[in-house]
């Protein structure tokens, strides 16, 4: 199959994963964040909606629009007993976002994202599942809307309604120092790769919905992003 973007060592394809993933090599580690069929990709995201008007307000005064996504039916279901053995069995390392959603074996080391949300509805914190046999880890990280970890010249621009901070990945990437390629088949838009390529590792990313490819290939496109103001 052609890629949908191919530069420095990082390849991105459009399609199925079901359909791509028979014909890619091993790779070192897994690295992804699979659907969990919570229908995330067909809600609306605002900042503490009011009566119909968001809740927080900018230096202008002005109330803050909700963000709009895509809508797609690509989270109506979660990924599957069966994709998920396919994906696990291409990568002798493994971290899977989202694993409390997934039957996957007993684990020592789970990652915990905390969110760093205070009070509100939202979960305080992510899991991710890994097949590493060492103790939990925590990363405190806070994404909440606009409210982000670091601001200005570091504020990330929020492109997909599952999207993980990139140093977030980063910080995954640094449990694995010996990993030299990366597969994330729910690659959305490209966090996962874009870390990898920072700190100059291939991966590959499958991506079923042509507009988050195309978001990705343009993130991968960039120069890499300076994060050191602590990120790690």
């Amino acid at each position: 199959m052609k890629p949908y973007y191919e530069h420095a060592g990082i390849t991105i394809y459009h399609g199925d994963c079901r359909e791509i993933l028979p014909s890619l090599e091993p790779m070192d580690l897994l690295l992804t964040d699979p659907p969990y069929g919570i229908g995330v990709a067909r809600r609306t995201f605002g900042a503490g909606r009011i009566n119909g008007k968001s809740g927080l307000k900018n230096a202008n005064g002005d109330h803050y629009q909700p963000k709009e996504y895509k809508k797609s039916d690509w989270d109506d279901e979660p990924a599957d007993g069966e994709l998920i053995r396919l994906v696990r069995s291409l990568c002798k390392d493994q971290v899977i976002w989202g694993g409390n959603y997934f039957e996957l074996p007993p684990s020592m080391r789970w990652l915990v994202w905390d969110k760093c949300n205070d009070s509100n509805d939202f979960s305080d914190c992510e899991l991710a599942w890994t097949n590493q046999d060492k103790a939990v880890r925590m990363f405190r990280y806070r994404w909440n809307g606009m409210l982000q970890e670091y601001g200005g010249r570091h504020k990330e621009e929020r492109l997909h309604p599952a999207m993980k901070p990139l140093p977030l990945m980063k910080w995954c990437l640094s449990f694995f120092p010996d990993v030299r390629t990366v597969l994330d088949p729910f690659c959305g838009s490209g966090t996962t790769l874009r870390a990898a390529k920072d700190i100059s590792i291939n991966a590959i990313g499958i991506e079923r919905e042509e507009h988050y490819a195309e978001i990705a290939a343009k993130r991968l496109s960039q120069e890499v992003l300076d994060f050191s103001g602590g990120a790690l």
